[in-house]
């Protein structure tokens, strides 16, 4: 299988232009044409994880962290970055990172954090405006039908749970054919009135070149009129996430189960504020820029990491931060990849890592 392939799939359910502008998602080396034999999935990239590639056959590596954030000026091994990228050139193996674009996305790594707390019906926490856009098109009425489900099918008409969603007016449309044209109704040199349909509908921008191709190969003009407006509108997309427990339960009570089913060996927390918890926020990674979203969304806990000691102090009695570790909230997003990945590719010959490449350790 193709390398592009396996990242066109990847960026369908995380497009590169859902990361954050820090950040360094997609392929970082490896040609789109080669040829992939076996993938490994880790959340970082580290020698040993190369060198576990290489064991086990696989040309692909996918991580959750870019193993290259910033640029690289020089390739000569002093420190690991510039390792990594040179043993995996050297061994024709691709690296592939899809990071914060998969933090960003509904059904991604904050998610899966959400499933493991035992927390539902939640949603974003913090959605991101200007990545939805709206395609008005004119089409006659008796193809309507025909144009609005392949506009569908491309990805538009998504709102929320309900999908399929447009606006359609009728009215006319006028214009005269040159003597150049093949008019699909009417007549050269005539002006012609046609009954048309104005068809409205909402899509993520990240989609725009597939959708447009969509129309111009179902539309019966020789020439489509269409108009793409930005809008303002928040979308499913964002960091971290906000959600209900089943049942309240006492503070202390809920800090253990999140030790426990996120597996970190300590949770550093602020003061106790002798509530019940029942709405909880999370963030895999570091997330104290949401501390402010979760306080407003009403959260009684917010689950993240990497906080430091003065950003305590920002809880101010008004929530219960948790700071369970930058590695223990998102080790499970391998799983997850594995999961999707496995599912559109059965037969694909797919490897977790074998290696911890948490760089901390703890004294108990």
């Amino acid at each position: 299988m193709k390398l592009s392939k396996i990242s066109s799939f990847l960026e369908s359910l995380a497009p590169l232009s859902y990361q954050e502008d820090y950040d360094n998602s997609g392929l970082i080396t490896g040609n789109p044409d080669m040829e992939i034999s076996a993938a490994l999935i880790s959340l970082d990239c580290t020698e040993p994880v190369v060198d576990e590639a290489i064991s086990k056959g696989c040309n692909l590596i996918i991580s959750h962290h870019p193993i290259v954030f910033k640029g690289l000026k020089k390739l000569n091994g002093k420190n690991y970055v510039e390792r990594v990228v040179m043993k995996a050139i050297k061994n024709d193996i691709a690296i592939y990172a899809i990071h914060t674009n998969f933090d960003n996305v509904l059904n991604g790594v904050n998610a899966r954090i959400c499933g493991k707390l035992g927390i539902k019906n939640f949603s974003i926490l913090a959605p991101k405006n200007g990545l939805l856009k709206k395609l008005v098109t004119f089409c006659p009425v008796a193809q309507a039908d025909k144009v609005r489900q392949a506009l569908f099918d491309a990805g538009a008409g998504h709102i929320g749970n309900y999908s399929d969603c447009s606006y359609n007016t009728e009215g006319f449309g006028t214009f005269l054919a040159g003597s150049d044209t093949n008019p699909f109704v009417g007549e050269k040199g005539v002006q012609h009135h046609e009954k048309e349909v104005r068809i409205e509908t909402i899509y993520p921008a990240a989609i725009e070149r597939q959708l447009l191709i969509a129309l111009l190969q179902t539309h019966p003009y020789e020439e489509v009129a269409y108009d793409l407006y930005p809008l303002t509108n928040t979308f499913e997309v964002g960091s971290g996430m906000i959600g209900n427990l089943d049942e309240e339960v006492d503070e202390l009570t809920f800090l253990k189960l999140v030790k426990e089913r996120l597996n970190a060996k300590v949770i550093r927390y602020t003061s106790l504020r002798g509530n019940k918890v029942r709405r909880v926020a999370v963030c895999g990674g570091s997330g104290s820029f949401l501390l402010g979203k979760a306080i407003a969304a009403g959260a009684d806990v917010f689950v993240t990491s990497d906080y430091k000691y003065h950003e305590f102090f920002d809880a101010e009695g008004k929530i219960v931060i948790s700071d369970v570790g930058h590695f223990e909230s998102e080790q499970f997003t391998q799983d997850l990849l594995f999961e999707i990945i496995t599912k559109k590719f059965p037969n694909f010959a797919l490897h977790l890592t074998s290696i911890h490449t948490n760089p901390i350790n703890y004294l108990i």
